[in-house]
Formats: C-alpha cells, structure tokens, sequence
C-alpha cells in the first residue's frame, strides 16, 4: 500500500540539493571516512600529510553525496512506498531525475580532479570504484544481500588510500577491504531491519530478509570477523597498547548495539546504524595512536 502523505510545502533548491545529499545526517559519510583514513595512515605508517587528508575526506564527503543522489533516482518509485523515505526530494518530484544525476555527476567529476592530484594508480582504481558506487542501488533488484555490494563500494577509499601513498595496492589492502565489508553487512543490516516490513511489501532484496531469525546472531558475527581481521593488521604492524585499549572498546560499542538490535525495533536498529561512526572513530584513533609513538 502506497503511504499517503501531504503535498511538501515549497522549498528553495539549496535546502532540496542539501536533503538530496543528507546534509543533515553525517553519519552516512562518517562510516566512510573512519575506515579510509584509518588505511591512510597504516599505508603511511602515521600521519599521511595535510594533502592527502585534505583530499580524502573532500574526496569522500563528495562521493557519498554523488552515491545518494544515484540511489535516490534508483529507488524513486520503490521509496513512495516506505515511510522513512517518502518525503525524499526526487520521489516528490521537487528535484527532477536529470536534475539529481547532474547534480550526482558534479559532485563525482569534483572529486575526480581530487583524485587527479595523487598518483595515476589513484586515478586508475577511481573508476571501479565509481562503477560500484553506481551498482549498488540496481543490487538491490537481484542480489539477495545487496549490502555485500554496498560493502565493496564503501570500503574502496582503502586500497585507493593505499595507491596515493605508496602507488600500489598491496595485499594488505584488500585484505583490510575484506575486513571492512563485514563491518559495512554490520550495520547496514541494522539499517536494513528498519524497513523490513515496507521492503517485503515491496520486493526489495535486503541482507535483513534474506538473513530472516538469525539476523541479530549474523549482525554480531560480521562485527567480530571485522575487528579481528583489522587488529590483527594493526597489531602486526603497530603493536601499542592503545591500539588494543581502543578495538576493545570498539567491541564493547557493537555488544552495545546488541542491546539495541536484539527486540528488532525500529527505534533500536536506528540508533545501532546511527552510532556505528563512533565504532569507526574508535578503531580510527586506536590505530592513529598506535602508529604515532
């Protein structure tokens, strides 16, 4: 059934390009940055420059918002049908579909010359990055856990790290990438198990259907095999203290989001996505840390 709601009153572009992009919920672009800067500073042993940094985290910030406004032109006609997403600007027609691909391929070409400023193994890699990015929305139709797809497109700011530093992709890389994926099924399971019921109705393929009862058990499974593939990277390489002070915290945050996950409330399984940037950050700083003394 088609969720009713009120015409929206008018807006002006900017304040519909800013909704278009999440503007306003930052953490869609945080659980992107922790884990590329986290790979920035293991592929340079600390602190990579103020270049690098500066390129990536615009770099980042960019893409997700070039990623949103694809998805939102794919999942138009599905969004009408759920209650979180109705009100998106190019399901209500208040920003048109060419008008949010261009604004989409803007934000892209930005970043692209970001890139442009790195190495050309950087360059290289941006373009099966791009290609992900832009799948995802479409995995949805026929991938039975799209999320796998969503994994590899959010967790390829890490080998491009490792490309700009050391202008190759080693096996460490991928290896990180790999680990990142679980953490990305993580939490966008949790996303995922908010729109459950409005998914089934519509026929939308998600990790949280397909998973059905053992959920919350595969949503703990993929945050343990995600810590322990990016400790035992960091350990090998940074052997700190902090590092393990900070991964443990990090697990004590995803037994937390068990709390939330575990009755499958819509509230809860919010609150676990939303909070997952400060699992990133956590991890993040841990390996910073580490490598800095």
């Amino acid at each position: 059934m088609t969720v009713s709601a009120p015409t929206p009153p008018p807006r002006s572009k900017l304040s519909l390009y800013l909704d278009l992009i999440r503007w306003n919920r930052p953490a869609g672009w945080l659980v992107l940055l922790w884990p590329t800067l986290s790979a920035l500073w293991l592929a340079a042993g600390g602190f990579p420059g103020w270049h690098l940094l500066a390129v990536f985290v615009a770099g980042t910030i960019l893409m997700r918002s070039a990623g949103c406004c694809v998805n939102d032109v794919a999942d138009r006609e599905f969004d009408r049908h759920v209650k979180r997403t109705a009100q998106r600007p190019v399901t209500t027609g208040q920003v048109g579909v060419r008008e949010a691909l261009a604004l989409g391929a803007a934000l892209a070409f930005i970043a692209f010359l970001l890139v442009l400023t790195t190495t050309w193994v950087a360059v290289g890699w941006s373009f099966p990055a791009l290609a992900v990015a832009i799948a995802y929305p479409f995995a949805k139709r026929w991938v039975s856990m799209p999320q796998a797809v969503l994994g590899v497109a959010f967790s390829f700011g890490i080998p491009m790290a490792y490309a700009a530093v050391q202008g190759r992709v080693p096996a460490q890389a991928w290896l990180l990438l790999a680990g990142n994926l679980f953490w990305v099924l993580a939490y966008d399971t949790e996303y995922a198990m908010v729109d459950r019921d409005d998914d089934l109705k519509i026929g939308m393929k998600t990790s949280a259907i397909t998973l059905g009862r053992r959920d919350v058990a595969a949503i703990m499974g993929f945050y343990a095999i995600y810590l322990s593939i990016w400790l035992w990277i960091g350990a090998r390489q940074a052997p700190a203290a902090i590092l393990y002070v900070a991964f443990g915290l990090a697990a004590a945050q995803a037994l937390w989001h068990y709390t939330l996950i575990r009755d499958r409330t819509r509230e809860g399984c919010f609150t676990a996505f939303k909070q997952n940037h400060w699992l990133g950050a956590t991890v993040f700083a841990g390996i910073a840390l580490a490598l800095a003394r």
